[in-house]
């Protein structure tokens, strides 16, 4: 079983803070998550070339938005994934800090 949460700082970066108070749960999608990361990773290092060389800064921007594109749909396979799991567990169990949790989250994702 994976850890359900990490805490992480607003830049990403674990906090250093234990997750042990959060419960755990199966991902279903941690491979396919894995994957799209390393596919957009792999598309903003391109990205990054092109600035380099000196490229049309049209060509950049639509390609920075397919790698925006692609983050987006990562993130709404893990927003489903914890839906799925850790939400509908809450839900069963009235724990109201994880819903609030997901609040928060939601809240950063799509700003």
């Amino acid at each position: 079983m994976h850890k359900h949460q990490e805490e992480w700082d607003d830049a990403g970066h674990d906090s250093g803070h234990g997750g042990d108070h959060h419960h755990h749960h199966e991902h279903t999608q941690t491979k396919s998550v894995l994957n799209r990361l390393s596919r957009a990773a792999g598309h903003l290092e391109s990205v990054k070339k092109m600035v380099e060389s000196g490229r049309d800064c049209t060509e950049v921007l639509i390609q920075l938005s397919a790698v925006k594109s692609a983050i987006n749909n990562v993130g709404k396979i893990i927003l489903q994934d914890h839906i799925e799991h850790c939400i509908i567990d809450a839900v069963e169990n009235n724990d109201e800090k994880a819903l609030e949790e997901l609040r928060k989250a939601i809240d950063r994702f799509i700003k």
